[in-house]
């Protein structure tokens, strides 16, 4: 996976309509122009950060950037996007608890295969800790760029909850694996987080 930042996404940006076309002209990639899929993933997940938000359809969409006006419209974009994943990986997790993830590992830990239902729910887990994981990432890099106290107090809250949240989620999905699990899982976790500032792509 790549990482991309989401400052220099938004300096890609004008202060007010910008269309997908002009975009993906202005933001380069290693100085390439991204794939249009790839740019329009990036753009989804940025809008789903609440760094910028999306207006029409097709040919006529075009996006606009800091669209929140007030502290309480801003956390609570957040909130609702904490509580969407927290919700989407309780319910994978819930799913993989009582069951053995992996179900064959070679000697050198490179290879495993899964039940295709378990599978299904792993990739969803896997999906939902990168949100979240990519929620902290932006919390941290919008207080550090803030100059609103209030919004910063509140972001800081919002960090702890992703926290503390994840945190047990680790603990429930390790409790009671083995070794050779374990290293997988944290292996896949950690791939996931991304440099504060940045996307996993």
């Amino acid at each position: 996976m790549q990482m991309i930042s989401i400052n220099y996404i938004l300096e890609c940006m004008n202060d007010e309509k910008n269309y997908f076309g002009d975009l993906w002209k202005t933001c380069l990639n290693n100085k390439k122009r991204f794939n249009r899929t790839k740019l329009k993933e990036i753009l989804k997940k940025m809008e789903l950060l609440g760094h910028i938000k999306k207006y029409g359809y097709k040919n006529d969409a075009y996006y606009e950037k800091y669209y929140h006006y007030s502290v309480e419209d801003h956390i609570g974009f957040i909130n609702n996007a904490i509580f969407t994943f927290e919700s989407r990986i309780n319910s994978s997790i819930k799913n993989l608890e009582s069951k053995k993830i992996f179900l064959d590992i070679s000697i050198d830990l490179t290879s495993y295969k899964f039940s295709k239902y378990t599978k299904s729910e792993y990739e969803s887990l896997l999906a939902s800790m990168t949100s979240m994981f990519e929620i902290a990432s932006s919390i941290l890099w919008t207080r550090e760029n803030s100059d609103d106290s209030e919004l910063k107090k509140e972001l800081s809250k919002c960090f702890k909850q992703i926290n503390e949240f994840m945190d047990e989620i680790n603990h429930r999905l390790l409790e009671g694996r083995k070794t050779q699990e374990r290293i997988l899982l944290q292996r896949d976790f950690s791939s996931r987080i991304p440099k504060e500032g940045y996307l996993k792509i």
